[in-house]
Formats: structure tokens, C-alpha cells, sequence
């Protein structure tokens, strides 16, 4: 562990597994205490919460679905009970679902923009009742398809365009109060879920490694370095960013 992030604590949504989980684990492996939030998977939740405790680290699994005021308002409460003080969101929880557009419900709609979109308004607004007067930092999950749509991902691309202008918007609209808002954008990056969809497997994979300047897929542990950046003093000069972190890729 480092001392990097010593004293501050942070939550992160959505981190039961995949990039939350490696976001999480490299918040507490800086010093920050964090509240590990997941929808669902109590048991993720908990093996992230082990593994930053066995590392010397502080952390706490607690139960909450973004797109819900009330879940919202009882994660950011659940921060303040458990550590005192709340210093860093990460807004990571998300949806999606690869199809063709013609396929796209009313239901799906709503699904990715409730969690996607909607998430991040309502855990900002939380966050700034619980900011103390040094501020905050948020940093908010986007996506290389924000800025570069993949054919059969425009809903969820959509969605993710919206959180690189979220992302803008607030870090001007909050600067005042001291809290910077970032975005960073993953690209390729191997995690649970996409191993689920077999996203990069055969020849795909190997077109996906082969039009990646850096020859490989990224990992949760890649994104986490940029996180920590962010969300440390190294980066106080830096709002209103979307850091695209895919090994080259456009």
C-alpha cells in the first residue's frame, strides 16, 4: 500500500468485478477507504472488499442501484457512517448490450440511460451535499465508443458520448465549489464481462490486439492507474478531461 490517497475516501459504483472491482482495489491499495457499491453481487462485492482489507486497506460493500435517488442517497449516507467523510466518486456502474439498431426497445432505452446517464446526475448531486469545504473529485467511466461509435453499440455509444459532455459541463459548473470532474475512457480491456460476451476471442481478438498500438488488451488494473491519477493531488490541475486510456487506439 501507498500513502498516496492516505486519509481520503472514495466510492466507487458498480465495482463487484471488471474495471469497478480493479478501480476499487486500486483506490485502496493508494490509502483511500472506499465503499464498494454493486446491484446485485453481494459476493463480488465482498471478495473486492477481502482483498483490499487483506492488503492492509479499508472497505465496505454496500448495496445500491444508481438509477434510484433513495439507493443513492443511502450509499453516499453509508460513506459518511462508515469513514467519516466522503473526497472521491467514481462513477463506474453501467449497461450494455450489443445488437443491431433496428432492435432497440423502449425498454433497452431506458436501461442504459437510467444507469448509464441518469447514475452519474444523481450520484453528483449526492456527492456534493457530502463534499467537504476542500471539495471533491468525481470521475466519471466513459468509453473510446463515446467519441468513435461501434456498429450495433449505438445505444450504449450514445450514452457514453452523453457522459463525455456531463463530464465537461460539471467540471465548469463545479469548479467554484472546488470539486473537479474527469472522465476517463477505456478501450479494449479484458474483464469479466466481456469475457462473458466472448468479445475478444478468435480472429476477432486478434484484430481487435493487432489495431492496438500497444499489442494488447487493456485490464482493470490499467484503468485504475488513471483513476488514481485523477483522483490524487498529482492531478490538481486537471478538470473537464476525458483521458482516453486504450493502448493507442482510436
Amino acid at each position: 500500500m501507498s500513502d498516496r490517497l492516505a486519509g481520503k475516501v472514495a466510492v466507487v459504483t458498480g465495482a463487484s468485478k471488471g474495471i469497478g472491482a480493479g478501480i476499487a482495489r486500486g483506490l485502496g491499495e493508494a490509502g483511500a477507504s472506499v465503499i464498494v457499491n454493486y446491484a446485485s453481487d453481494r459476493a463480488g462485492a465482498d471478495r473486492v472488499v477481502a482483498e483490499i482489507t487483506r492488503r492492509g486497506g479499508k472497505a465496505v460493500a454496500v448495496q445500491g442501484d444508481v438509477s434510484k435517488a433513495t439507493d443513492v442517497g443511502r450509499m453516499l449516507a453509508e460513506a459518511i457512517r462508515a469513514f467519516g467523510r466522503l473526497d472521491i466518486l467514481v462513477n463506474n456502474a453501467g449497461v450494455y448490450k450489443f445488437a443491431p439498431f433496428e432492435s432497440i426497445t423502449e425498454e433497452e432505452f431506458y436501461r442504459h440511460y437510467d444507469t448509464n446517464v441518469l447514475g452519474p446526475i444523481l450520484a453528483v448531486q449526492e456527492a456534493l451535499k457530502h463534499f467537504g469545504p476542500e471539495g471533491g473529485t468525481v470521475i466519471n467511466i466513459s468509453s473510446v465508443v463515446g467519441a468513435a461509435p461501434w456498429p450495433q453499440a449505438v445505444l450504449y455509444s450514445s450514452t457514453k458520448a452523453a457522459v463525455d459532455n456531463l463530464t465537461r459541463g460539471l467540471a465548469l459548473e463545479l469548479a467554484p465549489r472546488k470539486v473537479r470532474v474527469n472522465a476517463v475512457a477505456p478501450g479494449t480491456t479484458e474483464s469479466e464481462g466481456t469475457s462473458d460476451l466472448h468479445l475478444f476471442e478468435g480472429d476477432e481478438g486478434k484484430k481487435v490486439i493487432a489495431s492496438t498500438p500497444l499489442g494488447r488488451l487493456g485490464t482493470p488494473a490499467d484503468i485504475a492507474r488513471v483513476v488514481v491519477f485523477l483522483a490524487s493531488d498529482d492531478s490538481a490541475w486537471v478538470t473537464g478531461e476525458v483521458i482516453r486510456a486504450s493502448g493507442g487506439l482510436k
